[in-house]
């Protein structure tokens, strides 16, 4: 993931933030890692991880 940049590297955030944004991080990579060990194919992790943030984007599009 190198090419992937950090947001607390570009905008200055408050601390409260990037604990809120670490603490999402970590828990998706806790649940991507269940998941994986569960069975779940590759490709339905990807695909639900992608309705999820699909949903959240019209969210707030809509608001």
């Amino acid at each position: 993931m190198s090419s992937v940049t950090r947001l607390h590297h570009s905008l200055p955030l408050p601390a409260d933030v990037g604990v809120a944004v670490k603490d999402l991080d970590d828990a998706l990579v806790q649940a991507i890692k269940a998941a994986k060990a569960a069975g779940l194919p590759q490709g339905l992790i990807v695909s639900l991880l992608h309705g999820h943030a699909h949903c959240e984007t019209a969210t707030m599009v809509a608001r």
